[in-house]
């Protein structure tokens, strides 16, 4: 399957997070949007590696995606080195995305900057086509996404560009309450209390994506990093632009 825009992150519920309203507001524009998780977040301290893949099933109905995939990489032990980034190459040629989305360079959770880094060299290296890659017993094409942009996490940037997510806002908290073991813990249930797992987590999200949305002068947008230059063809691109 052939995918317009891949979210490629370290845990189920990394994109939940931080970049689902920009997976639905393309897939409403008619785009194939997937996600990628690199590992099964069994490390988490509330639930299951099985109950948080069944609560990824579930966000991943409501945010309408053409697929979603595990790569089963070793939660908070993973590394970029030849043996995990020739498993990613494939899932990149396999799916060949023009535009990947991947975890920010730098944050709270060391495993999202070493995805971050994983994910943006195996964009790359994809590419190389004296790499070799099987699937199904049949070598896979070389394939380099056209753009890798970083969304944003725990900790505050400020985003090159940002997507307004206003219309899809409300399915955007569906999807992440879908994660039921890790956010917005009733208070009286008997699993370890967290960072993620307050309201006041949940709350600080959607005021992030508030705080961006005041940026362009929408009520609700995601923002996200480009290591490279973006370019236009003409200011015309810019007319419909959100101000």
């Amino acid at each position: 399957m052939k995918l317009d825009i891949l979210a490629i992150a370290a845990h189920p519920d990394d994109v939940e997070l931080a970049c689902a309203g920009a997976l639905m507001v393309h897939a409403a524009q008619g785009m194939k949007v997937g996600v990628l998780d690199l590992t099964r977040g069994e490390l988490g301290t509330r639930g299951t590696a099985e109950i948080r893949a069944a609560e990824a099933a579930d966000a991943a109905e409501v945010m309408g995606l053409s697929m979603r995939d595990n790569l089963g990489l070793p939660d908070g032990f993973f590394r970029n080195d030849t043996e995990e980034q020739m498993k990613l190459i494939a899932a990149i040629r396999k799916y060949q995305p023009e535009i990947v989305l991947a975890n920010a360079f730098e944050d709270r959770h060391p495993d999202h900057g070493r995805a971050a880094r994983l994910i943006a060299d195996c964009c790359f290296l994809a590419g190389l086509r004296r790499i070799e890659t099987m699937e199904d017993g049949q070598p896979q094409a070389a394939w380099r996404p056209k753009q890798v942009f970083h969304f944003l996490q725990d900790r505050f940037e400020e985003p090159d560009f940002v997507v307004d997510i206003t219309p899809v806002i409300e399915r955007k908290k569906e999807a992440i309450r879908a994660y039921k073991t890790q956010f917005l813990a009733p208070a009286a249930d008997n699993e370890p209390k967290t960072y993620i797992s307050s309201p006041a987590f949940f709350e600080g999200v959607i005021a992030r994506d508030a705080t961006f949305g005041r940026m362009v002068g929408v009520p609700y947008a995601e923002g996200f990093k480009s290591v490279k230059m973006l370019g236009i063809s003409s200011f015309g691109d810019l007319i419909n632009n959100v101000t």
